[in-house]
């Protein structure tokens, strides 16, 4: 298991590094497996609003899926708990969708259906605040792999991530698809027009 600590705003101490590998290195040893790497941020943001908050982020790459969290705290120690809990719901989360897979009889999930409580996402995406003027302006590009998968598989990814999309490439029609977190629940899938002559 490999942790890579790295601090942005913030000189990484080696008490800051051994509560990471403490915490976070518990909560993955949920998941057995390897190869493991983490990456750990450990960041300071400072905003006109509100007090200085210090955030840690973790992405692991486990058995070509990646999970992420990001938590937020007023004190970096306890931000690096919370991540540390968030991580081991997650991989407890995806070892049991990986177990669940592998048992006899399972049938594959051909639609992408409203989900389960637990299989509903923990949303951290990076919030922006624009004037109204500005609330129709393209603020940022951003470049993106695009991963060959199953719809499953790809459920399974972007609940991992904790993103409200994910976009991929369909192992079977090589088109490329985008998962969507519906508000009402669950997941939603946007497939080209063209597929509907396939069915």
């Amino acid at each position: 298991m490999e942790i890579t600590v790295i601090g942005r705003k913030i000189q990484v101490t080696d008490a800051l590094r051994e509560r990471v590998e403490q915490k976070v290195g518990d909560a993955l040893k949920v998941f057995d497996i390897d190869p493991i790497t983490c990456d750990v941020v450990l960041r300071v943001e400072h905003y006109k609003s509100t007090k200085t908050t210090d955030i840690c982020e973790v992405t692991v790459h486990v058995h070509g899926a990646v999970i992420r969290v990001e938590a937020a705290k007023e004190d970096m120690y306890a931000a690096i708990d919370e991540a540390a809990r968030m991580v081991e719901r997650q991989m407890r989360k995806f070892k049991t969708k990986i177990l669940d897979r592998r048992k006899p009889g399972k049938q594959p999930r051909n639609q992408i259906k409203a989900g389960t409580q637990e299989e509903q996402t923990i949303l951290n995406d990076e919030k922006q605040v624009l004037s109204e003027e500005d609330d129709d302006a393209l603020v940022r590009t951003k470049y993106i792999p695009v991963t060959k998968l199953t719809e499953e598989d790809a459920l399974v990814q972007a609940d991992l991530l904790g993103h409200d999309f994910y976009v991929f490439e369909d192992m079977q029609t090589g088109n490329t698809h985008v998962i969507y977190h519906r508000k009402s629940g669950g997941y939603g899938i946007l497939k080209p027009e063209s597929e509907k002559d396939q069915k």
